[in-house]
């Protein structure tokens, strides 16, 4: 008799393709199908997921929990200002409004001629914002110590990026850094990125500035590497006597005699 070719194993225990990709990548990929449509399981997750990213928008900063959060990392106490965007729907129609101060008269009496000032400000997640802004503060404040002094930390309620130009001209250090909530994805609602500018004053562009994004531990970039990759660019923009396109990340261990961005 003939032998018989063995039978095709059930569905659920076929080998999946896809599944060697999907442990690297939070994205969506190799999605299972019922019909012409993703399968029931999968269009439930992607609702929670545009959920989360929604509420993540929406959800004002609780600025009396940060700021008890901030006070033990022994930078003075924490000041907080606002942008001229009214409130957050204002903030996300009017995105130069939230690059504007309402009024800076609370950083009147904070020590000025510092070398940096920290700006925490709550962006397009003031999720991430609330659940990652000290303790990576607290690995920027590690990382810096006895190089750079710094301002007691400001935060900043309906802020955009360029909001910290002006906190950083008022409070006249030569650079400042801005902690921001990212806009959120579908992957990842909670992920900070922290903007760099050196000499800052209104009217610097983004081409002025160096960014350090994805940070929310453990699915993305941790604290201590932050702090790292942010130092090393503190110390080229000072070098240099400028950040932005001119200046790139040279953290990362340099063969000796290698040339580098500031070669």
């Amino acid at each position: 008799m003939n032998a018989q070719p063995p039978a095709d194993p059930p569905p659920q225990q076929r080998p999946d393709f896809w599944s060697g990709l999907r442990a690297t990548t939070p994205s969506r990929i190799g999605l299972s199908r019922t019909g012409d449509a993703v399968s029931t399981r999968h269009l439930l997750e992607f609702r929670a997921a545009h959920a989360a990213a929604r509420d993540a928008v929406h959800e004002p900063l609780d600025t009396a929990a940060l700021t008890g959060s901030l006070r033990d990392l022994g930078l003075g106490e924490p000041v907080i200002v606002t942008s001229r965007a009214a409130g957050r729907s204002e903030y996300l129609r009017r995105p130069d409004l939230g690059r504007q101060p309402l009024d800076l008269t609370p950083l009147e009496g904070l020590p000025s001629s510092r070398d940096i000032a920290v700006v925490l400000a709550d962006g397009l997640s003031p999720r991430a914002l609330a659940e990652h802004a000290a303790p990576l503060l607290a690995a920027l404040v590690a990382e810096f110590a006895g190089r750079w002094t710094l301002t007691p930390p400001v935060i900043a309620t309906q802020a955009r990026v360029a909001l910290g130009d002006h906190i950083g001209a008022a409070l006249e250090v030569g650079t400042v850094i801005v902690v921001i909530g990212e806009r959120p994805g579908l992957s990842v609602a909670d992920s900070l990125g922290i903007y760099l500018t050196q000499g800052p004053r209104p009217g610097r562009s983004d081409a002025d500035r160096n960014c350090v994004s994805n940070i929310h531990p453990p699915g993305g970039l941790d604290y201590a590497t932050a702090a790292r990759v942010t130092a090393g660019l503190v110390a080229g923009a000072r070098a240099l006597g400028r950040s932005g396109v001119a200046l790139k990340d040279t953290s990362r261990t340099i063969e000796p005699g290698a040339r580098t961005a500031l070669d």
